[in-house]
């Protein structure tokens, strides 16, 4: 799916398209509507430099039994890479 904001929306929020996407992850992730790798790749962003942004805006890291499953399951095709 893609999501279309015109010019007009974009401007009002004196944000990049970047720096929109990554407030969208921010703000779902806060909610609990996103993991932490689907925010981070929302966002564009690493999942240690988006870590970094969570803390520094003191959003609490929710991290659960989905998010250990698929970090285990990324190291270990790192691993076997």
């Amino acid at each position: 799916m893609s999501l279309t904001l015109s010019d007009e929306i974009l401007e009002s929020t004196n944000l990049s398209e970047n720096e929109l996407r990554t407030e969208l992850a921010l703000a779902l992730f806060q909610r609990e509507r996103l993991t932490l790798a689907q925010a981070a790749g929302l966002a564009g962003m690493p999942h240690l430099d988006f870590q970094r942004l969570l803390r520094s805006r003191r959003i609490p890291l929710h991290y659960g039994v989905e998010e250990l499953e698929q970090d285990l399951a990324r190291a270990r095709r790192l691993a076997s890479a």
